[in-house]
C-alpha cells in the first residue's frame, strides 16, 4: 500500500469500471482512491501460506477462501478493499463476480507502508461488517499476529501472538472451527 494518500475523487460506479484494467490496484473509501504498492517477498509468502492452509482445511465445507485480488464491499457504494485473505461461507458471495459482501474471516499482512492504514482505516470498517467474526493482522517481520474476535456480546476481543513470548503452537480460528499451526503460516519466511 502506498502512503494511503487519496489520489482523486470518483463515484463507486466509476471506480468499479475504472479499476479492473489498472496495473496498480487501488482501494476506495467514500470517493477517494488509495494506491496499493507492491508487496515484499515475506508479505507474499505469508499471504500464500495462510491461503493454502485455509483452502486445504476448508475443503468440503460451504466456505471459500479468496486472496488479494478479490474486492470486499464494506459499505455499499462507499468502501471497497482488497483484503490479503478473505473467507466467506455465504452462498450469495460464492455467486458474486465482482466483490464479496459477507466474509466471516479476514486477514491483513502488515508491512511498513500499509500498517497504519490497515490498523486504523481498514480495521474500523471491518468491525462494521455484521458477518465478520474474526480478523487477523500478521506481521511477517516480527513473526507476530493479532487476532480480533467478536464475542457473544458483539464486542471485539484481542488475542496477541507475539514472537518473543511463549506462544501457542497454533492459531485458533473459532469462526472456521479450525486451528492453523504457526510454523505453517511463517513457513519459508526467513
Amino acid at each position: 500500500m502506498g502512503q494511503a494518500q487519496p489520489l482523486q475523487l470518483m463515484t463507486a460506479a466509476e471506480y468499479l469500471q475504472w479499476e479492473p484494467p489498472q496495473q496498480e490496484k487501488h482501494e476506495f473509501i467514500g470517493g477517494e482512491l488509495y494506491a496499493m504498492g507492491g508487496a515484499s517477498r515475506r508479505h507474499v509468502t505469508v499471504t500464500g501460506n495462510l491461503f493454502a492452509e485455509l483452502d486445504r482445511a476448508l475443503e468440503g465445507t460451504p466456505c471459500r477462501v479468496y486472496m488479494a485480488d478479490m474486492w470486499l464491499q464494506v459499505v455499499a457504494d462507499e468502501v471497497y478493499f482488497y483484503p490479503d485473505v478473505m473467507v466467506t461461507c455465504d452462498s450469495a458471495d460464492h455467486r458474486a463476480e465482482q466483490y464479496m459482501c459477507s466474509p466471516i474471516f479476514l486477514a491483513e499482512v502488515l508491512s511498513p507502508s500499509n500498517e497504519i492504514f490497515d490498523r486504523k482505516e481498514k480495521a474500523s470498517y471491518y468491525r462494521r461488517l455484521p458477518s465478520l467474526q474474526e480478523f487477523l493482522f500478521i506481521d511477517p517481520d516480527r513473526r507476530s499476529m493479532e487476532l480480533y474476535r467478536r464475542n457473544q456480546a458483539g464486542l471485539w476481543e484481542l488475542r496477541d501472538f507475539i514472537a518473543d513470548q511463549p506462544l501457542p503452537h497454533s492459531l485458533p480460528l473459532a469462526s472456521l472451527e479450525l486451528e492453523i499451526a504457526r510454523e505453517r503460516i511463517f513457513r519459508n519466511v526467513d
